[in-house]
């Protein structure tokens, strides 16, 4: 588990993140959801200890990542949204950071290289953008690690290789891993995700597993006799989202959702909790 006591973080003059508390737990693959420069990245850069924060406590299974200790460190993978590519070959690359992690699985490495058709061979030089991208999130499932950090993982890739990715990510998942996404393409990931965490000036302001949020808010076309909590045009009609009353469960819209939580907060979030 991943646990958040208090975490702050400031750059200079300017506070990313700001009495941060949340729990993080294995088993599912939340979104993160926020604005540019809400601090998605400082999050999952705190998590896997490369930075640390100002005040409070992030525990990964009970250890500080801070302290760099070996259980912690081969716990834990971060794709960086922009990945380093060594002028090296393709299994070259990977075989560089394998011996770092114990739980390093070659056949799923290998499997997703040939998924996303990319040769073990291949320079990375000579590779474009988006095939050095998809080198890079075949290390990042190939090394098998119970937590695994993503962000922006999809940029970069073609549709047919978004497709792929989400393949690949789903048969790799179970009880045990926790995997957090760090995205703007939330329609690229939206089948995927199990839970959603929405940072909003400095803070987590939601996290929550979506089939809780399914059973208290529907998302749907709007009729004209309905008043919404939120809605949005659409080239369907208005689509919005209100209180479920009916027991009736309607697949979340993430980027909906997301939408409704920065500008209507406080009832979305009073809905959610029951404290109304």
């Amino acid at each position: 588990m991943i646990q958040l006591k208090n975490i702050s973080r400031a750059f200079g003059e300017k506070t990313v993140l700001k009495q941060i508390n949340s729990d993080i737990r294995p088993g599912y693959i939340y979104g993160l959801l926020g604005k540019n420069g809400e601090g998605k990245t400082t999050l999952l850069k705190l998590i896997c200890g490369l930075i640390f924060p100002d005040g409070g406590t992030c525990l990964v299974n009970g250890e500080e990542p801070r302290n760099r200790s070996l259980s912690v460190l081969s716990s834990i993978y971060l794709l960086p949204e922009e990945p380093y590519f060594p002028s090296v070959k393709v299994k070259t690359y990977i075989n560089m950071y394998a011996s770092f992690y114990k739980s390093f699985d070659k056949e799923i490495c290998y499997r997703s290289l040939k998924a996303f058709e990319v040769s073990p061979e291949s320079e990375l030089k000579s590779l474009s953008l988006g095939q050095r991208k998809k080198a890079a999130i075949a290390l990042a499932f190939g090394t098998n690690t119970p937590i695994l950090l993503l962000d922006e993982p999809t940029n970069g890739l073609d549709i047919p290789s978004k497709s792929i990715f989400r393949q690949l990510l789903a048969s790799i998942m179970n009880d045990k891993r926790t995997v957090i996404i760090s995205t703007h393409q939330v329609r690229d990931l939206e089948s995927l995700i199990d839970a959603v965490i929405i940072l909003d000036k400095q803070n987590i302001v939601l996290n929550e597993n979506l089939s809780d949020i399914s059973k208290k808010l529907s998302f749907r076309k709007i009729m004209n006799d309905e008043t919404p909590i939120y809605r949005q045009p659409s080239p369907l009609g208005t689509i919005g989202i209100i209180e479920n009353t009916t027991n009736e469960e309607t697949p979340v819209d993430l980027e909906l959702l997301f939408n409704a939580v920065i500008s209507k907060q406080e009832e979305i979030i009073a809905i959610l909790t029951n404290n109304r």
